[in-house]
């Protein structure tokens, strides 16, 4: 696993930018920012009520999801599993699955898919923060959301070896796909989102799984 070593930020001020400048109401203050461990982040996940709090230099940021957002992803998971019933090549995890991407960073994607080829022979299914980097990592952009915040998470999952990152946006009906930081392919509800070489053959149609997740009930 990758370590990431930075100095201990000096100001208020260099801690949010290093966090992206995320709203300070999703900052915990216990343990102390700088302190915080991946035994914290399984405290806040086992309490009631139950926090996702992402471990970022050693600070807990909660994780930000909202009912629309919980829906999308829900959507594209069913369809991951479809394909994944014909298509044996790994799994996939949800919102609530935590990821030790880098020594000093665990991170809760939307969703993840993560190919055998990446999860060590005789792996204990029962880790509760595995440290299987994602080959697929996905975001369902929140309100709460920064784009700085954003963009520091995708210049991570990259370097932790993730290999495609979808970036979706609710409000545009749009995705973006990544496989690199700065190589980026702006998709609209007129496109289909294409697994590529991570998972071949699989195909959504962008308009369709908008619609059908975010229906409040069937049209009469």
């Amino acid at each position: 696993m990758l370590v990431t070593e930075l100095a201990p930020p000096e100001t208020l001020a260099e801690l949010m930018d290093r966090l992206g400048n995320v709203p300070l109401d999703r900052i915990r203050m216990i343990p102390v920012p700088g302190t915080a461990t991946v035994d914290d982040v399984l405290r806040l996940c086992d309490r009631e009520p139950k926090r996702l709090c992402e471990l970022i230099d050693g600070v807990l940021v909660e994780k930000v999801m909202g009912h629309q957002e919980s829906r999308l992803a829900a959507r594209l998971i069913q369809a991951l599993e479809n394909y994944l019933d014909e298509h044996d090549i790994g799994i996939v995890s949800g919102a609530d699955g935590p990821h030790q991407i880098l020594e000093d960073q665990v991170r809760f994607p939307d969703v993840a898919f993560i190919g055998y080829e990446r999860i060590p022979e005789g792996a204990d299914p029962g880790t509760p923060v595995p440290e299987w980097i994602p080959t697929l990592a996905v975001e369902v952009i929140s309100k709460k959301n920064t784009k700085a915040e954003m963009a520091r998470k995708l210049r991570d999952y990259f370097e932790a070896g993730v290999e495609l990152v979808w970036y979706v946006d609710p409000p545009t009906r749009s995705v973006r796909v990544y496989r690199s930081p700065d190589a980026c392919v702006a998709l609209t509800d007129a496109d289909t989102l294409d697994g590529e070489n991570v998972l071949p053959g699989f195909q959504v149609s962008i308009r369709e799984w908008f619609d059908r997740a975010l229906r409040v009930r069937p049209s009469p």
